[in-house]
């Protein structure tokens, strides 16, 4: 599909540029027959004949040509592209379509094994001799539930006719709760700090939402027992949204990398460097999240006292004159 849009796109190009050429020649026709009659211009000894074109004439001439150009490059351009990247959207829809199903469907029978495996681990004693693979098979299973709720996350299936906007306080609030529980878990508080009432986004509410679990999910793993912290800024512009840790800093890999699909840390505060805790592909996710909705998301701060990262996104335009 790729080699076929690429050739469909040269093709309308080559057929715009000669298109272009043609008319130039056509313009260039007309001003000589406006000076000279054809009939005169074609008898014997009208070759001789001298051409008056004042200068006035030729930049009005030439202005005249280059703006037919340029519209008629932009139509052409712009219907080119659009023709050939039709199958490549058509293509994208369809694996996208493809993976939601598939992780719809992998989600049941992951959720009924795990939870097979839950009651095994219950009934087996302390001194079973096969607790630890029970265990290490517990893991495995949660792993793999991550791993679909990670591809249904990439996919972002956001209904078009939905709010486009979040409200930041409520977003904010509604994500340090759902990660109350895992955070209590590994002895930390999520300490959120609002910004000004009515302040919201230009995203929507689910796609903030799961960033922003994402983001605590990833400072709580990589945090010692205290609090994590969820802060908000906005100008009249943009809203930055920060969660901080007091882990150790990101360790063993280039900050600048912690976005790459499959970059990990090797150095967490809980044993990084697997696929349970290491920086994997949630981090990757938020940054497709975000950037897909017009904003950006950075490590603002990374240092043996702790690490910052940062998501900016627009402010909606209804509420820029409030708070």
């Amino acid at each position: 599909m790729v080699r076929v849009a690429a050739r469909r796109v040269g093709i309308w190009i080559a057929v715009a540029v000669s298109i272009l050429v043609i008319g130039v020649l056509i313009a260039a026709l007309l001003i000589v027959f406006s000076q000279i009659p054809p009939d005169h211009l074609f008898s014997p000894g009208g070759q001789e004949t001298t051409i008056d074109i004042e200068g006035v004439d030729i930049v009005i001439g030439a202005i005249i040509v280059g703006i037919v150009a340029i519209i008629f490059a932009g139509t052409i351009a712009l219907i080119a592209t659009r023709r050939a990247v039709s199958p490549l959207i058509d293509a994208l829809q369809r694996q996208r379509r493809f993976v939601a199903d598939a992780s719809h469907e992998l989600r049941t029978p992951l959720a009924i094994l795990d939870a097979r495996l839950q009651v095994l681990q219950r009934t087996s004693g302390p001194n079973d001799p096969n607790a630890d693979i029970i265990t290490e098979l517990r893991d495995d299973s949660r792993n793999l539930n991550a791993v679909v709720t990670d591809l249904l996350d990439s996919i972002d299936i956001t209904p078009i006719d939905g709010d486009l906007t979040a409200s930041v306080n409520d977003t904010m609030a509604s994500a340090a709760s759902a990660m109350t529980v895992i955070a209590q878990q590994h002895g930390i508080r999520i300490v959120a700090t609002a910004t000004s009432p009515h302040v919201s986004v230009e995203i929507p509410e689910a796609s903030l939402r799961r960033s922003l679990i994402a983001l605590l999910d990833n400072a709580v793993k990589h945090s010692p027992p205290g609090i994590v912290e969820l802060v908000a800024q906005a100008d009249r512009r943009t809203v930055a949204i920060t969660v901080i840790d007091h882990g150790p800093g990101i360790q063993g890999i280039d900050p600048h990398r912690i976005f790459d699909r499959f970059a990990r840390s090797s150095d967490a505060v809980d044993g990084g460097g697997n696929a349970r805790t290491g920086f994997g592909i949630g981090l990757a996710l938020v940054q497709d999240t975000i950037t897909r909705h017009g904003g950006k998301i950075a490590v603002t701060s990374t240092s043996p006292d702790g690490t910052a990262l940062t998501l900016t996104v627009r402010r909606s335009v209804q509420h820029t004159d409030r708070g």
